[in-house]
């Protein structure tokens, strides 16, 4: 009988044999990573590091398609078209950075050495060379970058037929970089009417170095955030260069910028800046300004400034010209504030249209003597033969019937000396004396539009209250409701009103400004309308030189609103340093092309009601 323990044994021996072999292979095969660990890190890290770099995860930017700045009728004023990104994979064009660089930056007037260094981006399979391309310009690169690529293939083909390695290996490495250029979608910006309200739109200038848009003036910076909108992006895995399609891959979708949709009328732009430019170079005037609003909502429908420039083509302009004078220069008034004061006084019940006064040709004051733009002995006028003179003498008479501090109250409400916050970076509030500050003789030159000063949409706002019966409504550029990067909300959703002088006040002010237009009375027949009452006020007022800190050279404008019994629109014209002219010859012409084209271009009728017959003088 055969015994049990020698089979015990044996099945001992036989386990203990495995566990041997197998710690045998586990050696081995950690000997293995071992070696190969060793050979990663230290033999030869550049090969296994360049191997890395084909895999891993790729980032694509999604562009947000950029809102469109639009007139009040939904034509463009600013929109993106089809544009291209120019990109580049770093880890193949590394190797031929230098030459690429040159290429890229010659065709696309990039710089060479921040694209040289894009193209050498360590750990990165994405890098934009240029954004907001045209496409066909971007189309035209990548086309040239094919063709070179596909010649070094062939030239690769012909070294591997003659043995040659030396050459392969170089026109591989060519072919490999010219093919790791690419264009993704990327919408450029472009400005259809070139210079139509160039001073309001801006533009947008070189881009950023994340290659987001770089807002250089105008709306465009002004409401760059309610805009722009915010880029998505694209990650996907690659192995040995390629997308795999079961990878990891995430997508976050693009959120495109809001429309900003303006009160501005194109057509009505266009043409106020033909007649604004025409108007300055003929009185040989430095600059130029011109504002059209509708009276009843306070849209303002063209805002012109010259000299202005192309926004298409920002870098052949002058600097200076990117800004809106209309909202950042300010200047003193001169007589178009009469209107102001004289609406004031009637509304104080201190006079009306037919006060009578007696006007010397000096009137003597306490600092220096006051008198008029013409020369005259004594006569007499009435309030409404003040202002169809633009007596100043006349004009500091009537106000010395204010109360202390009245005459600043009223200018105040009538919005001088605040922004009208419409949208508009750079806007100055302009300088209205503070009370501690108001003596009699400032009184006098204020009332007759010295010292002080206002911005063109300030002043054409307090113009226009006349106009809306009293009622000063808020200026407006912006249809809706939009954000500007103060972070404030701005828009015809926003405005607000308030009552500033009487109905009765507003019309015998409006009755007074009509004869200043009257052919043998007033002091501007040429700012007549053929068919239309037109209330009107000119002004010229000495210039401040901000070089001297004093008086030179002048500023002169003119102001009205027709049709003057039922009005319609508010028309501004303001011309900095003419050589020749005042308000009424040079601002008065402007005014009358303007008006006269506003309302055929929204067909408003003659009223039909007979002028105003208010005396001018009285005996």
């Amino acid at each position: 009988m055969t015994s049990p323990r020698p089979q015990r044994l044996r099945s001992r021996g036989s386990s203990e044999f495995r566990m041997r072999v197998g710690f045998v292979v586990i050696a081995m095969v950690l000997s293995f990573f071992g070696a190969r660990l060793v050979q990663l890190q230290g033999l030869d890290p550049d090969q296994y590091a360049e191997m890395a770099a084909a895999d891993g995860t790729v980032r694509v930017i999604l562009p947000a398609e950029r809102g469109d700045i639009l007139d009040r009728n939904g034509e463009p004023l600013a929109n993106s078209a089809d544009g291209l990104m120019v990109v580049a994979d770093p880890a193949v064009t590394a190797g031929l950075a230098p030459e690429l660089a040159k290429f890229l930056s010659t065709r696309l007037a990039v710089d060479y050495f921040s694209t040289l260094e894009r193209l050498r981006v360590e750990d990165s399979r994405f890098q934009y060379i240029a954004r907001q391309v045209p496409a066909r310009i971007a189309s035209d690169v990548l086309d040239e970058a094919k063709r070179r690529a596909a010649a070094a293939k062939e030239d690769a083909e012909q070294a591997k037929e003659d043995g040659d390695r030396e050459a392969l290996e170089e026109y591989e490495a060519i072919a490999d970089a010219y093919g790791g250029l690419a264009t993704r979608r990327d919408p450029v910006r472009v400005y259809p009417g070139r210079d139509i309200a160039a001073n309001l739109v801006g533009f947008l200038g070189t881009p950023n170095p994340d290659g987001t848009a770089k807002p250089s003036a105008g709306f465009e910076a002004m409401f760059n955030g309610f805009l722009a909108g915010k880029d998505g992006e694209a990650r996907y895995q690659v192995g040995a260069g390629h997308k795999i399609p079961l990878g990891d891959n995430t997508v976050t979708e693009a959120v495109d910028g809001h429309d900003l949709r303006t009160t501005i009328d194109r057509d009505l732009q266009w043409y106020t800046q033909r007649v604004l430019h025409q108007t300055r170079l003929s009185s040989g005037g430095e600059s130029a300004i011109a504002v059209v609003m509708d009276s009843r909502t306070g849209d303002v429908l063209a805002l012109a400034d010259d000299p202005t420039y192309d926004a298409s083509e920002p870098l052949q302009a002058d600097e200076d010209d990117f800004k809106s004078r209309a909202m950042s220069d300010v200047y003193e008034p001169g007589s178009v504030q009469k209107v102001l004061t004289m609406g004031a006084l009637i509304d104080a019940g201190k006079v009306t249209a037919r006060t009578k006064l007696k006007v010397p040709g000096v009137l003597r004051r306490q600092d220096r003597p006051i008198g008029d733009w013409f020369d005259h002995g004594l006569i007499k006028l009435t309030l409404a033969g003040v202002v169809a003179k633009s007596s100043n003498i006349g004009t500091v008479l009537a106000a010395d019937r204010f109360q202390d501090g009245q005459l600043r109250d009223y200018l105040t409400r009538f919005g001088i000396g605040e922004r009208t916050d419409i949208g508009v970076g750079g806007e100055t509030a302009g300088l209205l004396p503070d009370g501690s500050m108001w003596t009699s003789q400032t009184e006098d030159r204020i009332a007759f539009g010295q010292s002080l000063s206002v911005n063109a949409v300030q002043m054409a706002a307090a113009v226009n209250t006349i106009a809306n019966g009293g009622v000063r409504v808020d200026p407006s550029l912006v249809k809706g409701s939009a954000s500007t990067e103060l972070g404030t909300e701005v828009g015809t959703d926003h405005t607000t009103t308030r009552r500033v002088i009487s109905e009765d006040a507003a019309h015998q002010t409006m009755l007074m400004m009509e004869r200043v237009l009257d052919p043998e009375e007033g002091v501007a027949p040429s700012a007549a309308v053929p068919g239309y009452r037109v209330a009107g006020k000119t002004g010229t007022a000495q210039r401040v030189d901000p070089e001297c800190k004093c008086y030179r050279g002048t500023t002169v404008s003119f102001a009205g609103f027709a049709p003057a019994d039922d009005p319609r629109f508010t028309v501004y014209v303001v011309v900095q340093n003419p050589k020749t002219g005042g308000g009424g010859s040079v601002g008065g012409p402007a005014f009358a092309k303007l008006m006269s084209f506003a309302l055929r271009r929204y067909a408003v009728p003659p009223t039909g009601s007979e002028p105003s017959r208010l005396p001018v003088t009285w005996r």
